[in-house]
């Protein structure tokens, strides 16, 4: 009897159970890095490695096992008695966090370290490189979290959480676990040359799951692209729009704490393991800890997280990992790219959670391909997306990813996907076709592009729906543009529109061809009846831009001087090579004036101006020739349509000329006109980022005021980054001007060091706008003193030696989106009606 006790409990006392899993945050999905795993009352345990994965082997039969880590509260999970299980630990903040006390005779050691760092910079840094290529991939994963109650309870969260109950997710299933949205995978081929910086990425394969993107949209086009091009050797890094710091910048003792903690090996390296801290809390600055190769002073890898107090809007928790190549193996590049950050716009609404993993494999350095070679920064293969294999990512992935492998990722992922990431890539496959969350994919098409689709058609775009001004009235519009569902490479956009006031029917048709999309040449056609204001004819230099049109059509219109305008016009577009684009149209246009108006007919040329017919209409044929050279800007390319990307570090410039050619067509004038502008924006360190615009103007012949230049005014109360904001409309006119606007934005400079005021995250800005110009004597008598019924003509006047010139200094970021100017008048203070000083208000959504 004994004996036979003995054989039935030799298999259970000889069961072994295997256990994979992941740690990470409940509320993020972040991993835990390091956590302990183990078995309650037992000494059998593992340690969590960096991206917070377990292996854990048991005998026996546990009931269950734990996670603990500094910082959260101990969870349990039970087990079953399956060989091989799954586990995903959720932890919630609690436990206790130790301080840490620190004693340091003599100098810090980290400091002879940072020394050597910078010594070391010229051989270690990227830039050092003349090119390199690598394959790339990219990883997106985009979920909500933090879901309050009233967003929890609505049908879409309700549907994705029941599905990954039934998937048998945890990593969605649970209700106040993240919501997976979206996530899309991009393999790639990157080439990148150095001084000067140049880029090009080939895109070989991509897959996007859930409530993504339309296919073919721009923004399909660099989800997942190799974009995110973090590197800590230069002072500053530009993340997202903000200039943070770097914790290896020259001047690092100004910014930044340090402290050696250890010596320790990454991977053959032997390296200084040094904690990073922010000096003053609400910089742009990080918080963690970077490796330093021993032998080469290299920076090797480096694991931060953005100060919590951080004078940035709407993003929180913004994390970067980073894994240099070896130094033996030259210069250091990206290896592997993690950065994870949250978007929540105020406290109780959801936040937004993304993370972008980038595995950068097969290095190539110093193989330099011809200049040409980089003219297309993102180019995507015809055919880059595969349809799902059947049964979805748990049909095909194993739980430790070494399962049986169908898709290409599968074949191709560098890396492994986490437990949490193959869960929520499972829920994902099946999301999208849930109608709640096929409508929800619908408002988020008409948020960001402005227009709805119906069917085959794009209606919009909304914003230019309604508007109501002095003029027109009550105006209604109703927009229409063709989407690549139609054709790939006709685009056609049209309106019409109608004024309660004015009441006429206003009209617009625009039909664009791609004739060759390596060098996108496209040629245009375009006719429009409009009513228009003078005041903003010659600044006509934001094309496409929704929300200026919508704006400029709302208020006191009759102060821009409305005219009826009927344009026609033939346009062909060129890229020349990298960064130049050639235009030129063709286009003839007859104005009708809607207010008070009259000039010298200069057909009657034998007469003296004064016995000359008055005229109130007029045509005008012109060709106009204009080049834009961009030398780092990031063009990239969908269906019929393309957009820039990324941060332009060299300035923009754009040369303009225009030739009115003088009774063709029925033309009144031959005339010519040129502008010249640059923008630009540049880093200015502790002192924030500077925007500065020039332009110049040039008109050498004698046209009616509408054809001059009106330096754009503002009457409103409300701030205008365009305009001179103390000038009145048509106050000045110029044939002739040049003019100089400055913004700089301080961040938290000095406010960050205020008591008190630092908590409201408020941020100092500066403005200077400064206008030169003059009009010529045949300009100044064209205009009659009375129309040709002895009415007086409104009157302009012109700027005298002295330049246009007024200040302003102010807050923004007050509520985070409101920002408050006061504008000082500097010169010209003694003109009738003239406005010394000015409050304006402006709306504006700045991280």
């Amino acid at each position: 009897m004994l004996l036979l006790a003995c054989l039935f409990a030799f298999p259970a006392a000889a069961q072994r159970i295997v256990i994979v899993g992941q740690v990470v945050e409940a509320s993020s999905g972040e991993p835990v890095p390091f956590a302990s795993v183990f078995i309650p009352k037992t000494a059998t345990g593992a340690t969590a490695d960096l991206e917070g994965k377990f292996k854990l082997a048991v005998s026996g039969m546990p009931d269950s096992i734990a996670a603990s880590a500094l910082g959260f509260a101990t969870m349990r999970k039970k087990l079953s008695a399956a060989p091989q299980q799954t586990v995903l630990f959720r932890l919630k903040p609690g436990g206790v966090a130790l301080a840490e006390v620190v004693v340091r005779p003599g100098e810090n050691p980290a400091f002879r370290i940072l020394r050597e760092v910078q010594k070391h910079k010229s051989q270690n840094e990227r830039n050092a490189l003349t090119a390199a290529e690598f394959d790339s991939y990219n990883r997106i994963e985009v979920s909500l979290s933090e879901l309050p109650p009233r967003i929890a309870k609505r049908k879409v969260v309700k549907d994705i959480r029941a599905l990954a109950a039934r998937r048998g997710a945890a990593a969605a299933a649970d209700p106040d676990a993240p919501l997976p949205l979206f996530a899309s995978e991009v393999g790639s081929k990157v080439y990148q040359r150095f001084n000067p910086l140049r880029r090009r990425e080939d895109i070989q394969h991509r897959q996007m799951r859930g409530a993504g993107p339309r296919e073919g949209s721009v923004l399909s086009q660099v989800l997942g692209a190799n974009f995110i091009n973090i590197d800590f050797y230069p002072n500053w890094q530009n993340i997202m729009g903000k200039d943070f710091i770097s914790p290896i910048a020259e001047g690092w003792r100004i910014s930044y704490d340090y402290e050696l903690l250890d010596s320790v090996f990454v991977d053959k390296d032997w390296c200084y393991k040094i904690a990073v801290t922010p000096k003053r809390s609400h910089d742009l600055a990080f918080k963690g800890t970077m490796w330093i190769t021993a032998e080469s002073y290299a920076l090797r890898r480096i694991d931060v997280i953005a100060n919590a107090d951080a004078n940035i809007n709407f993003v929180t928790d913004l994390r970067i990992f980073q894994d240099l190549t070896p130094p033996d193996q030259g210069p250091g590049l990206a290896g592997r790219t993690r950065m994870a950050f949250g978007i929540k716009p105020y406290e109780g609404q959801a936040a937004m959670r993304v993370r972008t993993t980038t595995v950068n494999t097969n290095f190539v350095r110093n193989q330099l391909h011809e200049a040409g070679f980089y003219d297309v920064p993102v180019n995507v293969a015809q055919q880059t997306s595969d349809p799902e294999p059947e049964g979805g990512l748990l049909g095909r992935l194993s739980m430790d990813g070494t399962g049986p492998a169908k898709g290409y990722f599968d074949l191709h992922r560098p890396d492994t996907l986490s437990l949490s990431e193959q869960q929520t890539f499972a829920v994902l496959d099946s999301a999208r076709q849930l109608p709640s969350v096929r409508n929800i994919l619908d408002w988020v098409e008409l948020f960001v592009n402005g227009y709805k689709r119906v069917g085959r058609w794009d209606i919009g775009p909304i914003l230019n729906t309604y508007a109501y001004n002095n003029f027109e009235g009550h105006r209604f519009r109703l927009g229409f543009r063709t989407t690549p569902d139609i054709s790939l490479n006709w685009v056609t956009q049209g309106y019409v529109a109608y004024g309660t006031r004015d009441n006429i029917f206003k009209y617009g048709l625009k039909t664009n061809r791609i004739l060759e999309r390596r060098h996108w040449t496209v040629a245009g056609i375009e006719y429009r009846h409009d009513i228009e204001q003078i005041a903003l004819l010659d600044n006509d230099f934001i094309p496409d831009n929704n929300l200026f049109v919508a704006a400029s059509r709302s208020g006191n219109f009759i102060q821009g001087r409305p005219v009826l305008r009927d344009l026609t016009a033939l346009s062909l577009q060129r890229d020349l090579f990298h960064g130049f684009t050639q235009t030129v149209t063709l286009r003839h246009q007859r104005f009708r004036p809607q207010h008070d108006f009259a000039f010298y007919d200069d057909d009657d040329d034998d007469l003296p101006r004064p016995s000359r017919r008055l005229r109130r209409n007029f045509m005008v044929s012109e060709l106009v020739l204009e080049s834009r050279y961009a030398r780092d800007e990031n063009l990239v390319q969908s269906e019929n349509r393309r957009r820039a990307i990324g941060l332009k570090r060299w300035p923009v410039w754009t040369l303009r000329y225009t030739l009115g050619a003088n009774r063709f067509l029925g033309s009144n004038f031959k005339y010519q006109k040129i502008n010249l502008i640059m923008n630009h924006s540049v880093n200015t360190g502790q002192l924030g980022r500077l925007t500065y615009r020039i332009e110049g103007s040039y008109i050498p012949s004698a046209v009616p005021y509408p054809l001059l230049k009106a330096p754009l005014g503002n009457e409103t109360p409300f701030l205008n980054f365009n305009a001179f904001n103390l000038m009145r409309y048509f106050e000045f006119v110029t044939d002739r001007s040049v003019s100089l606007r400055l913004e700089q934005h301080l961040e938290g400079f000095l406010l960050n060091s205020i008591p008190g005021i630092r908590s409201l995250n408020w941020r100092l800005v500066a403005s200077a706008n400064m206008l030169y110009g003059d009009l010529s004597t045949a300009n100044r008598n064209l205009l009659p003193p009375f129309d040709d019924q002895g009415h007086p003509l409104p009157r302009f006047q012109t700027l005298e030696k002295q330049p246009y010139v007024e200040v302003g200094y102010g807050v923004e970021n007050i509520l985070k989106f409101i920002r408050v100017d006061f504008l000082h008048r500097v010169t010209y203070r003694d003109l009738p009606k003239a406005n010394n000083f000015g409050i304006k208000f402006g709306m504006q959504f700045r991280l």
